[in-house]
């Protein structure tokens, strides 16, 4: 739409100049301004095809003036730039009614071709709602490059039904992500149910999933309902979806072809109405070749692929994440803390193998076991030291919970959840093998791939570990620096 009339408001001149020279060079007419009232009597007059729009003004918050806009006119599309790169700037502009968002410092050429794109693509449905404007507690931390795309492409999928496969190793915060798609989507007022495939007996999976019926099986004395029973209306989070059963994955794919199942040793189908949101940190298309997983089931889920990128591909948000966290630990009774310049160089320089969580809980740490209210170097390279000497990242129970102790609490759980509906006999070798998983997993993760060291601190003999690595398919990752 070459001639169009772009109206630009933003409080910096520089901006102001190169955008005019940029578009003005495609042939449009650009009127700029450094103030919202100037942008909204333009508007009113009916001036205008395009509007981009700062957000913070000298007179007027852009993210404000969006809907004022869409109200009076709904046609007219509008661009949203921030320096405040956050998911919650980028979820307001998308509900609000914002074209697109794009955080600053913007790449021209991206900004151009987003300007293009208003001025052609056929105009929107009516936009969602407007976001509340109470500040609400941000889900993800960081203004990292890989953290914007990702906050961008949530802002994009709040208001559809899109089932979304997230990718990315453990601890990099999924969970997070798909209670972000919940929280800030249009089914925030149903119920966000998760299930971890990991954590549950494979033989329980079906029922944990879709429900039973009384007598289905020994020991199910009562009607169980089902994930999917309870996620009704809501979002249903299927986290580490590569260690479900193939048999499990054959009824999954049914309810995704065709909405409806039926629970274990029930007759009658049930439709369900459940946004899907599923995570991973395995390689599907390897285990696809390996003829572990569904392509079926696996095209169905991957949908919308979000990949989340390790603490170590954006360490630039390590000092935003410490903060949040020294922040969080000082609202649950702990000292306030902060970390000196060079200490916090040295956290960034870490590779974090455990990831967010691990940072998380290296944090954590040093506010709970130092009395000093600044954390210095020497404080950070003694935690380092003692977190390479014992060859193990920390791990992630909650805070001041040990391994022992998550375990009685998630077997509490399991008890409380199943009732009388027990399997009959097994249930401590079930266990034993849900455990050594992760548990062999999490120790090769520790040393970064090596056996040896794994075997040792294991108490095994290195063969031994061999091949229960074969057995369980363990994914062994080497040499992480």
């Amino acid at each position: 739409m070459p001639g169009a009339t772009i109206l630009i408001a933003d409080d910096d001149r520089a901006i102001r100049t190169v955008l005019t020279q940029a578009l003005a060079r495609l042939g449009h007419d650009v009127r700029t301004t450094g103030n919202a009232a100037t942008l909204w009597r333009w508007v009113e007059d009916g001036d205008g095809d395009l509007v981009i729009t700062d957000v913070v003004m000298p007179d007027e918050n852009g993210l404000d003036l969006v809907p004022r806009i869409k109200k009076l006119r709904p046609d007219l599309r509008i661009i949203v730039m921030s320096a405040q790169n956050t998911l919650l700037t980028a979820v307001k502009a998308t509900e609000r009614g914002a074209f697109e968002y794009l955080p600053k410092p913007f790449d021209l050429r991206e900004l151009v071709s987003t300007v293009e794109r208003a001025l052609t693509q056929p105009k929107p449905a009516v936009a969602s709602e407007e976001a509340a404007d109470a500040e609400e507690q941000l889900p993800l931390i960081g203004r990292s490059p890989a953290m914007q795309e990702i906050y961008r492409v949530l802002a994009r999928l709040m208001g559809t039904d899109l089932t979304v496969m997230i990718f990315g190793e453990s601890g990099t915060g999924k969970e997070l992500v798909a209670r972000a798609l919940h929280d800030f989507g249009k089914r925030r007022s149903g119920p966000f149910v998760a299930i971890n495939m990991a954590a549950i007996p494979r033989e329980l999976i079906e029922s944990e999933l879709f429900g039973h019926e009384k007598g289905a099986f020994t020991g199910a004395t009562t009607r169980s309902a089902g994930r999917f029973e309870q996620a009704q209306g809501g979002t249903l989070f299927l986290d580490e979806i590569g260690d479900m059963p193939i048999e499990a994955q054959t009824r999954l794919l049914r309810v995704l072809q065709e909405g409806e199942y039926t629970a274990v040793g029930g007759r009658t189908s049930i439709r369900t109405d459940v946004r899907i949101v599923a995570a991973t940190h395995r390689d599907l298309r390897q285990m696809i070749r390996q003829g572990l997983f569904r392509e079926d089931l696996f095209y169905r889920l991957n949908v919308v692929p979000i990949r989340l990128p390790p603490l170590r591909e954006r360490t630039e948000d390590v000092p935003s994440l410490i903060r949040h966290f020294l922040a969080q630990v000082a609202r649950q009774g702990l000292p306030l803390k902060t970390i000196d310049p060079q200490a916090m160089d040295r956290l960034k320089s870490y590779r974090w193998p455990g990831n967010v969580r691990e940072l998380e809980n290296m944090v954590r740490r040093l506010a709970a076991l130092y009395a000093q209210e600044i954390i210095g170097i020497d404080v950070v390279e003694q935690e380092l030291a003692e977190v390479a000497a014992a060859g193990t990242t920390v791990v992630e129970a909650p805070a001041g919970e040990g391994l022992g102790a998550a375990a009685e609490r998630h077997l509490k759980e399991y008890f409380t959840a199943h009732g009388e509906a027990l399997p009959a006999a097994g249930l401590y070798d079930r266990v034993l093998r849900e455990i050594e998983r992760p548990l062999i997993s999490l120790t090769l993760t520790a040393t970064r791939g090596n056996q040896i060291r794994a075997a040792q601190l294991l108490g095994l003999n290195r063969n031994t570990l061999r091949k229960k690595i074969r057995e369980l398919d363990i994914q062994v990752v080497r040499g992480v620096r």
